[in-house]
C-alpha cells in the first residue's frame, strides 16, 4: 500500500521537534556503539524495515562488527556483549515492551550497576526516541535502503 504520506514534510514542526531530542541524545556521555545497538535492538522488535537499515549503516561506520549485529536479536545466548550492553540491551527490551509487564526490579537492579543515574535516563531518552522513530516509519512505510551514513568514527575507531 502506497500511503503517499512522508510525515517530516507533512509535519515539520513536529520532526524538528524530535530531532532535537534526537540530537540532545547524540551528545549524552554514552557510548555511540551501544547507543546504535539499543536503536538496531529496538528496531528489531517494533518491526521497523528502515530504521535497522539507518542504524546498521551508522553502527558499521563506528566500527561495530557484522557478527555481533547478525546476533543482537539473540544477544542473551551469545557471549559477544560486554555486561554494561547487556544491561542496556535488557533495559531496551523492558522499556520498548512496557506494555506487556512494565520494568521488572531485577532489570533495573541489573542496569543501575552498569549506568549512573543520568546515563540510565540518557538511555531511556534514547530508547523513547527510537520508539518513535519506529512507529512513525511503521505507519507511514518507511522504505529501506536509501540512506547514507553520516557518522564520524569515534576517536577510539579512528
Amino acid at each position: 500500500m502506497e500511503l503517499g504520506i512522508n510525515p517530516y514534510k507533512a509535519a515539520p514542526k513536529a520532526y524538528q521537534a524530535m530531532s532535537a531530542l534526537q540530537a540532545r541524545t547524540e551528545s549524552c556521555e554514552l557510548e555511540p556503539s551501544l547507543l546504535e545497538l539499543v536503536k538496531i535492538r529496538a528496531s528489531q522488535i517494533n518491526g521497523c524495515a528502515y530504521c535497522p537499515d539507518m542504524q546498521m549503516k551508522d553502527a558499521r561506520a563506528l566500527g561495530e562488527t557484522e557478527q555481533r549485529m547478525y546476533v543482537l536479536n539473540a544477544w542473551r545466548e551469545s557471549s559477544f556483549y560486554s555486561g554494561r550492553e547487556r544491561a542496556a540491551l535488557e533495559w531496551t527490551e523492558a522499556v520498548t515492551l512496557i506494555s506487556e509487564g512494565h520494568v521488572p526490579d531485577d532489570t533495573y537492579a541489573r542496569a543501575i550497576k552498569q549506568f549512573q543515574p543520568e546515563e540510565l535516563v540518557d538511555l531511556t531518552v534514547a530508547i523513547a526516541m527510537i520508539n518513535g522513530w519506529n512507529r512513525l516509519g511503521v505507519a507511514f512505510q518507511a522504505k529501506p535502503g536509501s540512506y547514507q551514513s553520516h557518522r564520524q568514527p569515534t576517536k577510539a575507531q579512528a
